[in-house]
């Protein structure tokens, strides 16, 4: 398999593993964000109920939370560190636990990857 079908096939994977149904995370959401500037991670934690449909909503609202919210929300706590591995460690091991699931902390480990890698190409990160 050449390069080219390689890349193809490994997209391909992740667009369709994307399109399946995900359970939130009660202890809330994460906001990844960084700063080409000064070379940082930052990551918002942001808190948030589960509804019965499954929906985040907003708990001072009790409104579905969206990904074009235009209500500006107040992070509950904030990160800042220098490398995926650093930011990862301040999540998971210096902080309470604001990760309850197994999927959610993967999903976050490989967000953090993505943004270093941004940092050290100078690149532009979107969340995915």
């Amino acid at each position: 398999m050449d390069l080219i079908s390689s890349e193809k096939k490994r997209k391909n994977i992740d667009k369709e593993l994307s399109k399946r149904n995900i359970n939130l995370d009660p202890k809330g959401y994460f906001l990844i964000k960084i700063d080409l500037i000064n070379k940082k991670i930052i990551v918002e934690h942001y808190l948030n109920k589960i509804n019965k449909k499954g929906l985040a909503i907003d708990p001072d609202t009790n409104m579905p939370i969206t990904c074009r919210d235009e209500n500006i929300r107040q992070y509950n706590k904030i990160f800042i560190g220098d490398t995926a591995k650093e930011v990862g460690i301040l999540l998971s091991e210096k902080e309470e636990s604001l990760i309850s699931k197994l999927d959610h902390a993967l999903y976050l480990g490989r967000e953090l990857q993505k943004a270093e890698e941004c940092i050290v190409r100078n690149l532009e990160y979107i969340q995915d």
